[in-house]
């Protein structure tokens, strides 16, 4: 499952972007490389980051596994509901799982993350 509104970079954190602001969190293949996630460390909010800087932590059963923001901005608001209950990225990973918030400060950027065609044929050939 990859929905064609989004793009995703090759460290598998998916972005949507509305006006100045991207929702960020990590793609299907992610969670499902990573098994039961049991714990997520998120950025401050009012941390900047530049795109490619790890911004938080997945812990799952099997692994712990850095996160890398796709796209460079400022940290707006984090997802709560993941502190409490991490599993919502296995079980809704580009919806309630998402991870950050953040206000863009270099849109041209996106133009650099794979769109759902360029990203299926990544997974398929990292697999492979």
């Amino acid at each position: 499952m990859i929905p064609d509104n989004l793009r995703y970079s090759k460290e598998h954190e998916w972005i949507e972007f509305k006006g100045k602001i991207a929702t960020i969190g990590v793609t299907d293949h992610a969670q499902d490389q990573l098994g039961d996630i049991v714990f997520v460390e998120l950025p401050d909010i009012g941390q900047e980051f530049s795109a490619g800087e790890a911004f938080g932590v997945l812990e799952s059963v099997k692994a712990v596994s850095d996160c890398y923001v796709p796209i460079s901005g400022k940290v707006l608001e984090v997802n709560d509901l993941l502190t409490d209950a991490p599993q919502t990225v296995n079980e809704d990973c580009y919806g309630e799982g998402w991870m950050m918030r953040l206000e863009v400060t270099n849109p041209d950027e996106l133009e650099e993350l794979m769109d759902q065609t360029a990203y299926s044929k990544y997974i398929n050939e990292e697999s492979t």
